[in-house]
């Protein structure tokens, strides 16, 4: 007789996106796109001349953190790194231990302000510098909470913190305390709005897509808005939402052309999703090789999870990690037909891109690529075992496996490998892939948000261990209590990644020159956005998980890719 394998099934719900939802996607910015680039043109050389004439400290940076903001910095890249960089050099002075001391008797705002922009763009500014603004004691003085402006930007500001640093901490509970009370006490919407924004999210790890459309439409309603900055930015962001809508068109091609949702049925078929992360990861516009990637990658890693997770027997899961270790398609007659579909389109598109590599540089990835899925199969595979025997590890046994599940090593370097050009195969590379901190900090925030978002999910119904139910299991404490813990972690992680990532751009030793040379500086910004879009992702939930998409992952789909800002009739090419 024939035995039947029972199998579960998670019931996912369809997707809204289909392919005919997709391609009816229109943009009018990009019928009139030649028009509105030399409109933009314009507007630019008006920006630059701006930028030339600001002259006092606190112009020039309010205008490169409204540029920022505004999602427009990136064009004046130059321009605002020569401001900020005569800003360090002309407004600081070194004290006997060699530190900068940045220049005294300025307000609160603006030296928030210039500790995070100088930050920011890798600066080395102390802690020391709000020192001015404590008492005797250690403490900020209680006369600095009724300046809202100054609260918000010590606020922001001390999310640029490292490990150890004790005044950004205390300045962090000092400006969050006496936001949260002027929140309750006053009644200006617009304020609200703007306190209630920050302490969701810092502005350090918001998605810097999403953020522009969001400070875009708050920044126009200010009295002292500039009319130029708004109009370019407005777009820009619309002109941008076009290129985005033409690349998930041709990912939405693609993923029908692989029959993966009907062969597939019992998995989640998440493009719209993938594409997310995918912009969350590479915003940019030039950067649509990379989104391209990125998003045929998210998709096929979450077929496989749910392979893994959900629907393989023990026997087949073995099986399928063998065939991805050996990246031999002739063993695939010993797949079930399902796995030989999954095998057959993560073995084509990582080819693909080896092949896209190959032919613009001059160099073969395949090995790269083919270690880092053997290496997340292995991982899947390894959890899967924990599941079906009912073995919960320790938190540390876990943690150690789950950031490479999470997962974080195979997508950064995935976005390595589609955003630097030329690819340093022999230094860079080689040394990427002994997963630095550049790569593991942040994975390690992909794989804890990720739990802190699905856990109470995943305890319910009986899954696969996550961090918070290890700790739960190994402490004897709380949900709630594993939910502060992980939160910990989580901020362990992102100071980590400050220090490694934005104060010392990944830097790496080379042995053979003995000197100290920085990883790619597009790597560096892909690195850091992957903990922003996760914490985005799994802000509300699990943004992946059941919904099809659910709530907030679909509101933020929506305002990147489908709906424009609205730009009032007058608001024409009068403005240049």
């Amino acid at each position: 007789m024939e035995t039947t394998t029972t199998r579960r099934s998670a019931k996912y719900e369809s997707s809204i996106w289909d392919d005919d939802f997709v391609q009816s996607l229109t943009s009018p910015h990009k019928v009139y796109e030649k028009e509105l680039v030399e409109q933009a043109e314009k507007l630019k050389w008006l920006v630059q001349v701006m930028i030339d004439a600001a002259e006092h400290l606190s112009d020039k940076l309010d205008l490169i953190d409204t540029l920022q903001r505004l999602d427009l910095s990136n064009q004046f890249s130059d321009a605002v790194g020569r401001l900020l960089d005569d800003i360090f050099a002309n407004y600081n002075n070194q004290d006997s231990n060699g530190f900068i001391v940045l220049q005294e008797n300025l307000d609160l705002h603006i030296t928030a302000l210039q500790f995070r922009l100088l930050r920011q763009h890798g600066h080395h500014v102390p802690q020391e510098v709000f020192r001015s603004f404590m008492d005797e004691v250690g403490n900020f003085k209680e006369s600095l909470g009724g300046d809202v402006k100054g609260m918000l930007s010590l606020y922001e500001a001390s999310f640029l913190c490292v490990e150890g640093e004790a005044i950004l901490d205390l300045a962090k509970d000092f400006a969050t305390r006496h936001l949260k009370k002027k929140l309750e006490e006053t009644r200006n919407a617009i304020l609200v709005d703007e306190i209630r924004h920050a302490l969701e999210v810092p502005l350090h790890w918001r998605v810097q897509k999403l953020e522009a459309r969001w400070f875009i439409q708050v920044y126009e309603t200010r009295p002292d808005a500039n009319p130029i900055l708004v109009r370019l930015a407005k777009l820009n962001y619309n002109m941008v939402q076009a290129k985005y809508q033409d690349e998930i068109k041709y990912l939405s091609r693609w993923y029908k052309e692989t029959c993966l949702t009907e062969k597939l049925g019992f998995a989640r078929h998440r493009l719209a999703e993938g594409f997310l992360w995918a912009l969350g990861f590479s915003p940019d516009p030039e950067f649509a090789f990379s989104r391209r990637v990125l998003c045929k990658i998210a998709v096929l890693i979450t077929v496989m999870d749910d392979i893994y997770d959900l629907y393989g027997t023990l026997d087949e899961l073995q099986a399928l990690t063998d065939t991805i270790q050996r990246w031999d398609i002739n063993g695939l007659d010993k797949l079930p037909e399902y796995m030989q579909i999954s095998f057959l389109a993560l073995f084509n598109s990582a080819n693909e891109m080896a092949y896209d590599v190959m032919k613009d540089q001059g160099l073969n990835i395949i090995s790269h690529l083919r270690k880092l899925w053997a290496e997340m199969s292995e991982s899947f595979n390894v959890e899967a075992r924990w599941y079906h025997k009912r073995h919960f590890p320790s938190v540390d046994e876990y943690l150690n496996l789950g950031w490479i599940s999470a997962p974080g090593p195979l997508v950064l370097l995935y976005a390595y490998l589609s955003v630097v050009h030329p690819i340093d195969d022999d230094k860079e590379l080689a040394y990427l892939q002994q997963y630095p901190g550049i790569i593991f900090w942040p994975s390690m925030v992909l794989r804890l948000t990720n739990d802190l978002a699905t856990a109470s999910g995943e305890m319910e119904k009986g899954d696969a261990p996550s961090s918070m139910e290890c700790y739960m299991r190994e402490t004897g404490c709380s949900e709630e209590e594993a939910r502060r813990h992980i939160k910990q972690l989580i901020e362990v992680a992102l100071k980590k990644m400050n220090k490694e990532i934005v104060m010392e751009k990944g830097v790496r030793n080379n042995e053979n020159n003995n000197y100290l040379t920085e990883v790619d500086h597009r790597f560096c910004k892909s690195a850091m956005n992957l903990a922003r879009i996760a914490l985005c992702v799994y802000q509300f939930g699990d943004g992946d998980g059941m919904g099809a998409p659910h709530g907030e992952t679909k509101r933020n789909l929506i305002s990147l890719v489908v709906d424009p800002i609205p730009t009032p009739a007058d608001d024409d090419d009068a403005t240049c």
